[in-house]
C-alpha cells in the first residue's frame, strides 16, 4: 500500500470523525445517540491514527527517517481513545469529558490546521 492509499484511507477516517466529533460536543451527553455515535467515532478515531503511523512524514525534519512532529498526534490518540472509553466506563465522566474535548481540539482542529500548510497535500488541493 503506497502514501497516496493511505492518505485516502486516512481522510476517509478522519472526515467522518469531524463531522461526528462537532455533532457529539453540540448534543446532550448520555443519550444513546450520543453512546452509539460516540463508539463509531473512537473507532474511527483509532483507525486514522493507526493509519497515520504508516505515513512518513512529508514536511519538517523526521525521526528514524519516519516520524515527524504531526506524528504526536496519532500517539495522543492512541493513548487517549482508550483511557476515555475506560473512563466512562468507570463513570468518571470529567475525565471522559476532558480527553473527548482534548482529542477532538488536538487531534482534529490542531493537527488538520496543520494539514493545511503549504507543502502538506491539503494545501495542494485547495490551494494549489
Amino acid at each position: 500500500m503506497d502514501y497516496t492509499d493511505l492518505m485516502h484511507i486516512h481522510l476517509a477516517t478522519v472526515i467522518p470523525c469531524f463531522i461526528l466529533g462537532t455533532i457529539l460536543l453540540l448534543i446532550k451527553k448520555g443519550t444513546r445517540f450520543h453512546r452509539k455515535y460516540g463508539r463509531i467515532y473512537m473507532i474511527l478515531m483509532l483507525i486514522t491514527a493507526i493509519v497515520t503511523l504508516f505515513m512518513p512524514a512529508q514536511v519538517g525534519s523526521r525521526i528514524l527517517y519516519h516520524f515527524g512532529w504531526i506524528h504526536s498526534f496519532s500517539f495522543l490518540t492512541i493513548y487517549t481513545v482508550p483511557t476515555a472509553y475506560l473512563a466512562i466506563k468507570n463513570g468518571n465522566v470529567k475525565s471522559h469529558k476532558r480527553k473527548m474535548i482534548l482529542l477532538y481540539f488536538g487531534a482534529i482542529v490542531i493537527a488538520g490546521g496543520f494539514t493545511f500548510f503549504p507543502g502538506r497535500y491539503l494545501h495542494e488541493l485547495f490551494f494549489g
